[in-house]
């Protein structure tokens, strides 16, 4: 979103031969892109173990979440939802003093994390992130954080290389259930008497955050209203080409809409999964398409598990719904 014990270092993974001749305890020393490699080769740092380093903080992870309980609800969080936190277990346990960890979308200030007075954590997730591993990124500021001197806010860096990512970090079975907010006042225990700083950012933000429901009765659907119409947006763990194939076949077939006046209408792509979006009329609020996304949810359930081809008219209602995707990361 642990290798991290109570009063103690998370574990380093192991390192090639080639980093490990470079010092005794097996980690590169920091050094200047033009200095020569301290493991020896004789070649420049930024020819040498430099560029292995250099790809790994900056190569693309298509799907950061993956593996995590929750992933689409992760996503949801991240790219569609504005308000909503969420708890976080750690792999054996909270360090002494930090009562919890709570993922939420985004903090006062733009802050990645912030350590509070009585010791609990929030991490930010809609920050800018600096590597091409959204994941990893979070899992060093969520260490920074738990270090951190209570009453502060944790600052952005790039994390290391080989640092651990959420998935180490994370107890791979424990829930993830996050709870949408119509504002953001659980950045502060006491609203009222926050710093002017904070008390700013938090009357921004709520006059920009966009009404939002999530759905009870199927996974990771998000209904959220706006001036002109309101919309159901369902982030989905399927492949994405399987997915679509279904989706067009519901479309082709006139079964995939959510009821009177409700329409597909295309998809965003996120961190590597799909989110049909269906437009919706204003008068329909997160309570009607409750039965509604639950019907749809077993009809493209057969539709996903039919493997003859698309028909002519399913395939140019996939060319349909391909054109009107968009992708957000």
């Amino acid at each position: 979103m642990a290798k991290k014990r109570p009063q103690t270092k998370a574990k380093r993974p192991q390192l090639d031969d080639g980093a490990r001749a470079a010092g005794a305890d097996g980690q590169v020393p920091v050094v200047g892109a033009r200095e020569p490699c301290p493991c020896g080769s004789g070649r420049r740092y930024k020819a040498c173990h430099g560029r292995a380093a250099a790809h790994a903080v900056t190569e693309l992870v298509q799907r950061p979440f993956e593996g995590l309980p929750g992933e689409c609800d992760w996503v949801a969080m991240r790219e569609l939802v504005p308000a909503a936190t969420a708890e976080l277990t750690l792999e054996g346990g909270l360090p002494e003093g930090v009562p919890s960890v709570t993922l939420a979308t985004v903090l006062p200030m733009a802050w990645p994390a912030l350590r509070r007075d009585d010791g609990s954590v929030l991490i930010g997730l809609q920050n800018d992130t600096a590597s091409g591993d959204i994941s990893r990124d979070l899992a060093d500021t969520l260490l920074r954080a738990l270090e951190a001197e209570p009453g502060t806010p944790v600052q952005g860096r790039r994390a290391p290389a080989e640092g651990p990512r959420l998935q180490d970090l994370l107890a791979a079975q424990a829930p993830f259930e996050p709870v949408v907010h119509s504002g953001f006042e659980f950045w502060v225990p006491d609203a009222e008497n926050a710093s002017p700083e904070v008390a700013a950012s938090l009357e921004r933000a709520n006059a920009a955050a966009i009404p939002t429901v999530k759905l009870s009765g199927v996974d990771a659907a998000y209904w959220c209203e706006t001036p002109e119409k309101n919309h159901l947006r369902w982030v989905m763990p399927h492949p994405e080409e399987r997915l679509l194939d279904a989706l067009a076949r519901l479309h082709a077939a006139g079964r995939s809409s959510l009821g009177e006046g409700t329409r597909l209408v295309g998809s965003f792509r996120a961190h590597g999964l799909t989110v049909p979006v269906w437009d919706l009329p204003s008068g329909v609020m997160a309570e009607d398409v409750e039965k509604p996304a639950a019907e749809f949810a077993d009809r493209l359930a057969a539709a996903l598990a039919v493997q003859e081809p698309l028909t002519a008219d399913e395939r140019r209602a996939r060319g349909g719904l391909t054109n009107r995707q968009v992708t957000l990361s």
